[in-house]
């Protein structure tokens, strides 16, 4: 056995051994944070097993699901005592060299981490998903008894690798471990779309403050055996006051690298070991569910490579100024999510008929081309055309309309309402579905925050907005009568999180009732004071908790809408909500680019002119020039102002001109690159000096980008500033006159529509 890699872990909070084993559930259920060619993995099994080379105090513990949860939760049968608990017979402390206190520390991390199997869901993806298409598992009990065998004849040095360095020191190693049975499901690429899930055991002395990856291969039997080869062990050790984490391999010199759930031993003991120690000193959870916790993954893996194998070329004929390639992946892996979630739910009802679908606020409408390509029918709506919808063709129905929450705006022949990042409009999906039919289903991926009329407000300061806001809407689907849930999306944005309706709360007969639940619940949202609890939020039937509400009839709901200052008041055309409004027709560009460009430098002559003490400036190059080659002339940086100074020092008609940009002068200076920097709140002048060292420091491929954009504007300071520019004309990426501009490169875009 060799260690290959180490990693110290700095503990400052008191967080080990506890959050040790925080970090290798990590790595056991959702490995594809740290390897990035993993998919994810799926957990068939998990036990209590004796130690190899110890006789059991008892019988074996049984594989009945409800003792097996027993056991996984630190509780001791009758039959004798699980590790971390004193025996009869004595015992000292679970590892070599240490006292009352921290034996304590490592028994109530025994304990966490068993609490934590117990509450664990059996697959890290969809449950009950045994097999999923890939032949069914193997039995836990009968692998780990053949394996147990054949390390007492035939492979002892296995057995001492199993038991850890320390097992030696102890006064009573303990006699079980936690064992898992779990499949490892790489990513498909195009060069091998259908690589194989592998399994493995994995049997963590927790105790012992070991983990040991046991990879499994089927013979031509068609049984299972431990690949000896691949053994790999993590290790939790404490030297004086530092802790350090380590990875060992079994065999090192016969360790067989396929790239994917096996990587090169370099990495295992390079990269993991210091993301394992990040995460066990990193604070709670985030709070957000592990990503795709509602799909089996397998499938949402290989239907993902599928249909990015299949819609590639588009990010080739992207003819809109959106990035090309976040949007079309990103719209691949929606797509994927829910053509998988769709067809678990066929298959849950019995039905063979696809689902229908309306996209609100559908964009560039290539979710709905996706989805209506793979033989689902809907269309998508959007108040605005792209120019992307003309490359479809006729089958995908695509509506340029705006969406108007009101009695007109009802789809009661769709299955499902999807709101990907339909801004104003997401609120409102789950009270348009609810509204549509009872058999109506949602699908909302929030990203912007609005309210049922206007921005969303926010109302808590100890959680981010983000969080915040998924709440709100969680709460609106609630309200509407939907069980909500949550899952994590696999895509290329920073709001992944999704939220789904797929079932109600109260039956089809009391449609009505809730009706009026969602009417006062939109009401409330206006009005002062606290809002009526969500439909069926605390017993999932409907029913009244009387928070803020009138009295209420024996049935749970109130007799009527109410009446008062927030009461909603239907509008013109049956309108839900007077203040509401869609986004116009032709969106305003607001980022400072369509100011004039006589406003636009004539500010930047007023911010420069602050930043060199009042000096005036004026267009035209100065007597000085530039300094050539290897001259020792000082060049005059300027100050460093806050936007606040600088601000008040422009005339109220050009900042209200600002004000009416978003970002505002800010955006206006950043827009001018070349010329400001602006950071923490401040500006200054850009010292080019610093960026052409940046520059050298750049990877040979950013340094080949730049240089294709070299020569073609004019430099700002040769032009204005009273010491010219601070670079030598053949080293300024700028041109010093008009005489050095050389024509601009064609552009990406350009050279794909040629």
């Amino acid at each position: 056995m060799a260690e290959v890699g180490r990693a110290a872990v700095r503990d400052p909070g008191t967080r080990l051994p506890g959050g040790f084993w925080a970090a290798v559930a990590v790595w056991l259920e959702r490995p594809q944070v740290a390897n990035k060619r993993l998919c994810g993995v799926r957990l068939e099994a998990r036990r209590r097993a004796a130690r190899p080379g110890t006789q059991p105090r008892g019988p074996r513990p049984s594989a009945d699901p409800g003792r097996e949860e027993s056991a996984a939760a630190g509780c001791r049968s009758e039959e004798g005592p699980g590790p971390g608990q004193r025996s009869p017979e004595g015992g000292s402390s679970p590892r070599p060299g240490i006292g009352p206190e921290e034996s304590r520390g490592w028994h109530q991390a025994a304990e966490t981490e068993r609490e934590a199997a117990a509450t664990a869901p059996l697959l890290a993806g969809a449950p009950e998903q045994p097999g999923e298409g890939d032949g069914p598992a193997p039995d836990l009990d009968a692998l780990w008894d053949d394996f147990s065998r054949s390390l007492v004849g035939d492979h002892r040095a296995m057995l001492a690798f199993l038991a850890g360095p320390g097992a030696g020191l102890r006064a009573e190693a303990p006699h079980e471990l936690d064992v898992v049975l779990r499949t490892v499901i790489p990513k498909g690429s195009r060069h091998c779309p259908r690589a194989a899930p592998r399994r493995e055991m994995v049997a963590q002395d927790v105790l012992g403050g070991a983990v040991t990856f046991l990879p499994l291969e089927e013979d031509e039997q068609g049984s299972w055996k431990v690949q000896m080869s691949n053994v790999y062990q993590i290790q939790l050790s404490r030297s004086a006051d530092d802790w350090f984490i380590s990875v060992l391999i079994f065999c090192p010199e016969r360790w067989q690298s396929d790239g994917t759930v096996y990587p090169k031993p370099a990495w295992l003991g390079q990269e993991l070991p210091a993301r394992l120690a990040r995460w066990s000193v990193a604070s709670g959870s985030s709070g957000f569910k592990s990503t795709l916790s509602l799909l089996p993954i397998l499938k949402y893996s290989r239907t993902y490579q599928e249909l990015k194998d299949k819609y590639q070329h588009m990010v080739q004929v992207w003819p809109e100024v959106t990035d090309p390639e976040k949007f079309v992946y990103e719209d691949v892996a929606i797509a994927a999510y829910l053509l998988v979630l769709w067809e678990e739910e066929r298959a849950a009802q019995d039905v063979t008929a696809k689902q229908s679908f309306v996209d609100l606020g559908c964009g560039n409408g290539l979710l709905a081309h996706i989805l209506s390509e793979a033989g689902h029918p809907g269309r998508g709506v959007d108040v605005r055309r792209r120019k992307i919808w003309d490359v479809y063709g006729l089958q995908t129905r695509l509506e340029e309309a705006a969406i108007t929450p009101s009695d007109e705006t009802l789809f009661p022949d769709a299955d499902w309402l999807i709101g990907n990042h339909s801004d104003e409009l997401t609120p409102w999906v789950p009270v348009i579905a609810a509204r549509s039919s009872y058999r109506c289903r949602f699908f909302v991926l929030p990203c912007c925050f609005f309210d049922f009329a206007g921005r969303f407000r926010r109302r808590q300061s100890r959680k981010t907005q983000y969080r915040e806001y998924l709440d709100f809407v969680r709460e609106v689907g609630s309200a509407c009568g939907f069980h909500v849930e949550e899952d994590c999306l696999r895509i290329p944005s920073t709001k992944r999180v999704c939220l789904l309706g797929r079932s109600r709360t109260y039956p089809p007969a009391a449609e009505a009732l809730a009706d009026q639940r969602r009417t006062q619940y939109i009401s409330s949202r206006r009005a002062p004071g606290p809002a009526p609890a969500p439909l069926g939020a605390e017993t999932g039937s409907v029913h009244c908790c009387h928070r803020g509400l009138p009295d209420c009839p024996s049935d749970g709901l109130p007799d009527d809408p109410p009446n008062g200052p927030g009461a909603l008041e239907p509008g013109a055309e049956g309108r839900w909500l007077p203040g509401f409004h869609p986004r116009d027709r032709a969106e305003r560009v607001r980022n400072c680019t369509a100011l004039p460009r006589e406003f636009v430098d004539q500010v930047v002559l007023q911010v420069a002119s602050l930043l060199l003490g009042g000096a005036q400036l004026s267009p035209g190059s100065p007597p000085s020039g530039s300094p050539p080659s290897g001259s020792t002339r000082t060049w005059n940086p300027g100050a460093s102002l806050s936007l606040a100074e600088v601000a008040g020092a422009l005339d109220r008609e050009t900042l209200r001109r600002l004000k009416r940009e978003c970002g505002g002068l800010q955006t206006l200076l950043r827009n001018n690159h070349q010329v400001f920097a602006v950071l923490n709140g401040r500006v200054r002048f850009r010292d080019w000096r610093e960026e052409k060292l940046q520059e050298e420091k750049q990877p040979e491929a950013k340094r080949r980008l730049l240089s294709t954009a070299f020569k073609t504007r004019l430099c700002w300071f040769f032009s204005h500033h009273p010491d010219g520019c601070a670079l030598p004309a053949d080293c300024c990426p700028f041109a010093h006159g008009p005489a050095e501009l050389r024509p601009p490169p064609a552009s990406k875009r350009r050279k794909r529509l040629c």
